[in-house]
């Protein structure tokens, strides 16, 4: 019911990181298409964002009327979404790019990256590099707006949002949601344990489907993730259940593993915790 292709203003970052606070974006020549009202009055944003270490990175930006807080969102899977230059999203079945219009119903914007020139994201989450990717989009997130920042991953991206966890404090970052988090070594090569969570100082909460059935992400796994985080200044774990399968695979974007059929339920419970740490 969520997915569809999204027309958003397409926009190019031509400033550098240090001075996104306060800028304006520079439109890209003829780039610019008419945005998509979100159930929070909102329109989609896709920008070019300079990177501190060189390059940029494909964001999607969506945001409220009223600003609540802000979530960069970090997909799974390969972490490749698919943003195109004129404003499609070509892989827009993962749980946190197809919930975005729910996150701004509650108040939140949201920032999706994609992965730069498609490259696969399994491997690198964990790695010092991706840390920094992480704070530079959580540093643009901080320039649109006022109110809390948090991360938020799910299955191989709560590799990412640990990571970037790990590396930031309450200054950046109110907190990291870790959803069906990957706990079981597979293609990867790396899970959440890879990625320091005995440096996460930040409150954290960690999401487990009792009907996940995806065999890297466990959901009893879920106590040994919170036990982790053992610097934590809060952790807590929150247990759902439920979800329908429509892909061929349990690890899956449309199947427990991503919240299919439930969305609406994952979502509010998350956005009530996340009301609670802002």
């Amino acid at each position: 019911m969520f997915k569809r292709s999204a027309a958003v203003v397409v926009a190019i970052l031509a400033l550098a990181l240090p001075s996104l606070s306060g800028a304006q974006p520079h439109r890209s020549q003829g780039g610019e298409r008419p945005g998509i009202a979100s159930p929070g009055g909102a329109s989609e944003t896709l920008f070019d964002l300079p990177l501190s270490g060189g390059g940029v990175q494909r964001i999607l930006y969506l945001a409220p009327s009223r600003l609540r807080g802000t979530i960069v969102m970090l997909p799974g899977g390969a972490g490749d979404v698919g943003l195109t230059r004129h404003g499609d999203i070509r892989h827009d079945d993962n749980f946190v790019v197809r919930t975005r219009d729910l996150w701004v119903a509650r108040g939140y914007a949201v920032v999706i990256p994609d992965a730069a020139d498609h490259e696969n994201l399994r491997g690198l989450r964990s790695s010092t590099g991706y840390a920094a990717l992480v704070r530079d989009f959580v540093t643009y997130a901080h320039a649109q707006g006022r109110g809390p920042v948090f991360l938020l991953g799910t299955s191989q991206g709560s590799i990412a949002a640990m990571n970037g966890a790990a590396h930031m404090g309450r200054a950046q970052i109110a907190g990291v949601v870790l959803t069906e988090s990957v706990t079981e070594m597979g293609g990867s090569h790396e899970t959440v344990f890879d990625a320091e969570p005995d440096r996460v100082s930040v409150p954290a909460l960690v999401v487990a489907n009792r009907d996940d059935r995806c065999n890297v992400a466990p959901p009893r796994d879920a106590p040994k993730i919170a036990a982790a985080l053992s610097h934590s200044v809060q952790v807590r774990v929150l247990n759902v259940s439920g979800g329908v399968r429509r892909s061929q695979k349990d690890c899956g974007s449309l199947t427990p593993h991503g919240y299919y059929g439930i969305e609406a339920t994952v979502v509010g419970d998350i956005a009530n915790w996340m009301d609670a740490h802002s």
